[in-house]
C-alpha cells in the first residue's frame, strides 16, 4: 500500500477514534472510551507494522504449463 493512502486512512483511524472517544465520554462510558482509543492506536500500529501479503502466480498450487 503506498505511504500516502496509509497515511491518509491513519489520519482517518485518528479522527473517528477521537470522536468515538468523545462521544463515549459524554455518555458516561469510562471503560468504553479507553477501549477506543486503544483499538485506534492498534489499528493504526498494526497497518504500519504488518506488510502487505504479495502473492506469486503460483499460489494455491496452481501452476501453468510453460
Amino acid at each position: 500500500m503506498p505511504v500516502k493512502i496509509k497515511l491518509g486512512l491513519s489520519l482517518l483511524v485518528v479522527l473517528v477514534s477521537a470522536a468515538a472517544f468523545y462521544f463515549q465520554h459524554r455518555l458516561g462510558h469510562d471503560r468504553i472510551q479507553y477501549l477506543v482509543a486503544f483499538l485506534g492506536v492498534f489499528m493504526i500500529f498494526a497497518m504500519w507494522l504488518f506488510p502487505e501479503v504479495k502473492r506469486d502466480e503460483s499460489a494455491g498450487g496452481v501452476r501453468p504449463d510453460a
